[in-house]
């Protein structure tokens, strides 16, 4: 085994030499020793704080990293990065800083790696923009990492009826029309939400997780362990000594986020009926990883990824079960017997993805109807799927998990931002057949790219669900149920074909066909947006101006340039 002083590769800088002496006073100031000074310096990113429930409890596992580290001869530095909540800033201004957060997340976990030099770094983190904007850190930085996520929260009671946080907004509709009482929807905000961890149901956090596990950058099993299970400080522990095997035989991010691991995390999206938000997110990922990878991707390995994993919101099953019959490793088991995951991508572990199924072990072998065999599938495509056509010439996105149907043909009704649609249902102006189109939300428009879950739910909860589709350059919550197309590209804001919309007029969609359209001709829409303006900017300063100003299409993840 390699001494601890050579894998100082960048600390050094900071701890040896006679030039490095205040350096070296800086740190022993912390509390650092002369034997610490000789070790690797390892940095702990984490993302605690007291105002989200994903992360109240990081604290907690950020003190198992650390052993880990340190029992493995490491010495491990924590600091923070922030974190929104999505669900506290949803449906008002504040989720316009959501997304932008993702990119002030990896920012500053660069800032503080690079500044001081680590030579490894751990990212713990929890909840939806956090967990890719760490991904993006630890693919700019590309010195050895590991990633591992709080756990998903335990799903809510209230009888003999399971809650999650989605089924709060989608009781708000149903209050509205009257089928249940104010006493009734206070109950289900009571128990919806019953401790720490990312919310209950395949929403965004929990995706993103279980798709970094698929990519191979966290451990194997990890990411499906309840926020509250003992064995979470277990594995925080295994992955503080994994880092500092890797940082010994020189594996780096790079090396392990390739095509192939996208492509991999992409299949297990598609079968489990994932956030549509993990479109965007591992595009962002990739283009800082260097990989080329498209919307195209995404469409073809949809058309051959069957959907085969029961998961709220689409389903019926929350993380917590899929945790209990094996987790992330069952599902890859089966995509790879089929052929649908490749099986010599290199993971954390140093062994690829084929070895580390190998040595799984899991709880049971009766997965119920959680995770079908794929010859019996939900779907016989994936539950994401990409559409084109001339209100989307750059594509769009819609998740068909639980969705009864998955064509459309109705009127359009206009609205240029979510709050004018969300008041709109809440009057109940909108009315089967009717295609909803909230314009203006889109990555600069917005700016920050609102999710709609306010409006969807609202939707769903009116029992309109199944009659109504909506349309928007904006995104959805990983909690959005329902024919609810987003991503709208280019958005409205850029001019794109969704601002020359007028009240009325008819939009087709047609998953089984990829295509989503307005009925005007070519001409009528040049004529429209000939005679269109760019809407004047929203904010004049702070970081939300700034966001407006450089982000890139949600058809290229929605980062800046």
């Amino acid at each position: 085994m390699s001494s601890r002083s050579s894998l100082r590769h960048r600390s050094s800088t900071l701890t040896e030499g006679i030039e490095r002496s205040p350096h070296r006073a800086l740190l022993r100031a912390i509390g650092l020793s002369e034997e610490d000074l000789a070790r690797p310096l390892v940095a702990l990113a984490n993302s605690w704080n007291e105002v989200v429930p994903g992360h109240v409890h990081l604290n907690k596992l950020a003190e198992r990293v650390k052993d880990g580290v340190r029992s493995n001869g490491g010495v491990p530095l924590e600091f923070n990065t922030i974190a929104v909540c999505d669900g506290l800033s949803m449906g008002h201004e504040g989720m316009k800083f959501s997304l932008v957060s993702r990119e002030v997340i990896a920012d500053s976990v660069e800032i503080m790696v690079e500044a001081h030099r680590f030579d490894a770094l751990v990212a713990l983190s929890s909840c939806d923009k956090i967990e890719p904007g760490m991904m993006m850190a630890i693919a700019r930085l590309n010195i050895p990492s590991i990633f591992l996520n709080g756990g998903p929260m335990y799903t809510g009671r209230l009888g003999d009826r399971r809650l999650c946080y989605g089924d709060v907004y989608e009781a708000i509709g149903k209050y509205s029309t009257g089928k249940i009482t104010l006493e009734e929807l206070r109950l289900i905000e009571k128990y919806a939400c019953p401790g720490p961890g990312s919310c209950a149901g395949l929403y965004t956090a929990n995706t993103m997780a279980i798709l970094f596990e698929a990519m191979g950058i966290m451990l194997p099993g990890a990411s499906t362990i309840p926020a509250v299970d003992s064995r979470r400080l277990e594995i925080a522990y295994r992955t503080g000594s994994t880092l500092m095997n890797m940082l010994e035989i020189g594996l780096k991010p790079l090396d392990i986020l390739t095509y192939e691991a996208f492509e991999n995390a992409i299949a297990v999206d598609m079968s489990i009926g994932g956030s549509t938000n993990a479109v965007l997110h591992l595009l962002a990922i990739a283009r800082e990883a260097g990989v080329k990878l498209t919307l195209d991707d995404f469409d073809r390995i949809s058309r051959r990824t069957p959907y085969f994993v029961d998961l709220i919101p689409g389903g019926r099953y929350a993380v917590e079960d899929l945790d209990m019959v094996g987790g992330v490793p069952i599902i890859m088991e089966k995509l790879l017997e089929a052929g649908l995951v490749n099986g010599e991508a290199l993971t954390v572990t140093g062994k690829t993805v084929k070895e580390n199924l190998r040595e799984f072990k899991p709880p049971v072998r009766e997965f119920r109807d959680i995770v079908r065999d794929l010859s019996n599938p939900i779907s016989r495509r994936g539950s994401i799927v990409i559409l084109r056509g001339n209100l989307a010439p750059e594509g769009a996105v819609v998740k068909i998990s639980g969705v009864k149907n998955l064509s459309h043909r109705g009127p359009a009704k206009i609205y240029d931002s979510e709050e004018e649609a969300f008041n709109a249902i809440m009057n109940r102006e909108v009315e089967p057949r009717d295609v909803v189109v909230i314009r203006y939300e889109g990555p600069r428009g917005g700016p920050g790219m609102r999710e709609m879950l306010s409006v969807t739910a609202a939707i769903v909860g009116q029992g309109l669900g199944d009659s109504v589709a909506m349309v928007t350059d904006g995104r959805f919550s990983g909690a959005t149920r329902g024919l609810m197309v987003g991503h709208v590209s280019p958005e409205a804001a850029v001019g794109g074909p969704i601002a020359s919309l007028e009240d009325g007029d008819i939009i087709t969609i047609d998953v089984p066909n990829n295509r989503i359209d307005v009925e005007i001709d070519r001409e009528e829409m040049e004529k429209r947006l000939s005679k269109w303006s760019p809407p004047k900017p929203r904010y004049h300063s702070g970081i939300l101006a700034r966001y407006s100003k450089y982000a890139l299409s949600a058809s290229l993840g929605a980062g800046t340039a």
